[in-house]
């Protein structure tokens, strides 16, 4: 019997449960103007949007002034835009 038997084995078993796999069936991916743009840019496109509209509000109603860590505050707010996007544009 070899000495490297055991993990031999247990690779062969890791490959085969890998091969078994769905998880790389294709990024979701979007067509615009003739090219496919995968789903987390165009969510992360959206998250940028929504923290400059949170920054235009804060300033708009005098709240800028007030907030404190506000570059954190926008970037927080950005994440979680373009993490409700991905939710609930591919679901996962």
């Amino acid at each position: 019997m070899d000495a490297h038997a055991p993990r031999r084995a247990a690779g062969l078993r890791l490959l085969a449960l890998a091969s078994l796999s769905s998880g790389c069936t294709g990024a979701p991916s979007i067509p615009f103007a003739g090219a496919y743009f995968p789903a987390w840019l165009v969510c992360a496109m959206v998250g940028v949007a929504g923290a400059i509209v949170a920054r235009l509000v804060f300033v708009s109603t005098g709240l800028a002034q007030v907030l404190p860590l506000q570059l954190f505050v926008c970037t927080a707010i950005g994440i979680m835009v373009g993490a409700l996007a991905w939710l609930f544009w591919v679901g996962m």
